[in-house]
């Protein structure tokens, strides 16, 4: 797959900035930080500084490691190729998801209200939403989109399973945001259960075109030898 300078910048400048702004809050905040809050957007667990200022850009670095180097492990390289634009969107707005995490607890640490709930979950109904919408580009690969048996084993299931995947992930994402801006036990429980129902689904349905599909053949670099 191309690299794209442009999509290394955004990302590479991100996990810059979340590093610089630790080092610059490191002397002025307090030595134990929120790391965690409640569904009621209080603080329920607490660390250190590294913890608080240094965990989050370590993890986004991580992040942009292991996506970035992931297809090269991937028996399946050649097809990255034919989706990089939904890969290079997924690898940046998961970096990019991290980034907003961090900025919150930072403002968090530097001691300005935030409404920590809705925002994450808000933010995470965004990420779900762009997943979603790219969803249905993702070709064949080992690593990327919904691996079952059944999608690797007849392009017809990788197809429209991914197609399914891509509505669920819509609405899914449109719930979490909502849950965020009506933090009750019910929508919790809601949004739980249609996303499990909605995983569930995914799966069966991967299966049922598979067994409905009559030529069954492997998507391009899901079969060993097969590029």
């Amino acid at each position: 797959m191309k690299i794209s300078v442009r999509i290394e910048i955004i990302q590479l400048s991100l996990i810059a900035a979340m590093f610089a702004a630790a080092a610059l809050s490191w002397p002025h905040v307090p030595d134990r930080l929120p790391i965690h809050w409640n569904l009621q957007g209080e603080a329920d667990g607490f660390g250190g500084k590294f913890a608080g200022l240094l965990l989050l850009p370590s993890i986004a670095a991580g992040l942009y490691l292991l996506l970035l180097l992931l297809p090269r492990l991937d028996p399946g390289y050649r097809n990255y190729a034919n989706f990089a634009t939904a890969y290079n969107v997924i690898r940046t707005s998961s970096v990019c998801f991290v980034g907003v995490i961090d900025a919150i607890t930072l403002l968090v640490a530097w001691g300005y209200s935030v409404d920590v709930t809705s925002t994450i979950a808000i933010a995470t109904g965004l990420l779900f939403a762009v997943l979603g919408n790219f969803m249905g580009k993702i070709r064949p690969n080992w690593f990327v989109g919904v691996r079952t048996p059944w999608t690797l084993s007849s392009k017809l299931s990788w197809t429209k399973t991914h197609r399914l995947a891509g509505w669920l992930f819509i609405g899914i994402g449109v719930l979490i945001a909502m849950l965020g801006l009506v933090r009750t036990s019910w929508m919790l429980v809601l949004t739980v259960s249609i996303s499990v129902i909605g995983l569930l689904a995914i799966v069966a349905y991967s299966y049922w075109v598979y067994r409905n599909d009559p030529d069954r053949t492997s998507p391009a670099g899901t079969s060993p030898g097969v590029e």
